[in-house]
């Protein structure tokens, strides 16, 4: 964290001077948590809908079905290559809301934040929110804070919960890959986790690895004005790629067959992942996703993803079997084939 929090750009910012870091009485419900509320939060969200300040937002929503999501992040550390944990959530939320084919609209969160975190931390934090919010195009509706006893949670943790709609047409789900689909990914796999435990182990590359938290949700777009027969959508995140997988094989009761060379992964996180004696299979992405769709709609789809900044580097990946079903495995380099099964734990503990 290089940046120093801008004071003077808050609403009456004095009351905060006198508390440098976060106390008790921020999340008491008084005066202090009124100050917090009015000089940092509501000029970071501002909007027609949050700033009236009741216990809930009231807004009118589009027509056809609506999907709703919500995620609790709790990375550490909070601050790395590529984002910190309030991009991270913002991101986290609406791609899982767009992986259903839903524009995602509005969003809540709730912060749960130690004494003694630094004010200047949460500001930055704050404001990385709210521009991660206004680059999906989403608003921040609602929210709640709440302070604990130093020592008991880790500096901060975010809860976010969003709702968007399902534009009519659009049926995605984790259960509709059928066989003769093809797999594609949007991009390189492993480089959150991996930016997440380079930094943890003060590992150091030609590169710097860096996270690839993005809102995935105008790409999902740009993907369904090419076709709507899009039949699965992921972002694989915690147990990356290999547990995305299995869970959309045993939803759909089909194989999956996956091509290992053709997976891409850049050369710093494939080496950081063999230092560390791990599988960039299972290395979370909050960048990526995962499409399942018929083989004649996946030349155009491949095409038009590489004409988006997120997916740059789009690849086929495998395809979809009516064998082995409920598993997923991979052609190898060396012309064999090894089963990628679901693991057991966490291969990389606290990366979201």
């Amino acid at each position: 964290m290089n940046q120093e929090l801008d004071f003077e750009g808050w609403i009456c910012p004095l009351p905060l001077r006198d508390h440098p870091n976060i106390i008790l009485g921020h999340g008491g419900g008084g005066k202090l948590s009124a100050e917090l509320i009015q000089h940092l939060f509501l000029p970071a969200f501002k909007n027609d809908k949050l700033v009236n300040l009741g216990d809930s937002a009231v807004f009118n929503m589009p027509p056809g079905r609506l999907a709703m999501s919500t995620d609790s992040f709790v990375v550490r550390p909070l601050f790395f290559p590529g984002g910190n944990i309030g991009d991270l959530a913002i991101n986290g939320t609406v791609n899982d809301i767009a992986m259903s084919g839903a524009k995602p609209l509005y969003l809540t969160t709730g912060f749960i934040i130690e004494e003694g975190l630094p004010l200047e931390t949460l500001g930055i934090i704050v404001e990385s929110m709210a521009a991660a919010a206004q680059q999906a195009g989403i608003q921040l509706v609602a929210g709640d804070t709440k302070v604990v006893d130093k020592g008991h949670g880790d500096g901060i943790y975010v809860n976010t919960s969003g709702v968007g709609v399902i534009p009519s047409g659009i049926d995605i789900r984790p259960n509709q890959a059928q066989p003769g689909d093809v797999v594609l990914v949007s991009g390189t796999l492993g480089d959150h986790g991996m930016a997440i435990m380079s930094v943890r182990e003060g590992l150091q590359f030609e590169s710097v690895i860096e996270s690839d938290s993005a809102a995935l949700n105008g790409l999902v777009a740009t993907m369904l004005a090419v076709s709507r027969q899009i039949h699965v959508l992921r972002d694989p995140t915690r147990g990356g790629l290999a547990s995305a997988l299995n869970e959309i094989a045993q939803a759909s009761a089909v194989g999956i067959v996956l091509q290992e060379k053709a997976i891409p992964v850049k050369t710093a996180v494939a080496s950081a992942c063999e230092l560390l004696g791990m599988d960039p299979l299972y290395v979370a992405n909050e960048g990526k996703l995962v499409a399942i769709l018929p083989q004649n709609r996946a030349d155009a789809m491949l095409a038009a993803m590489h004409q988006h900044p997120l997916g740059a580097n789009a690849a086929i990946i495998g395809t979809v079997t009516a064998n082995h079903p409920g598993m997923v495995v991979a052609r190898t380099g060396i012309g064999g084939t090894r089963m990628v099964d679901m693991q057991i734990g966490e291969q990389l503990p606290r990366i979201c």
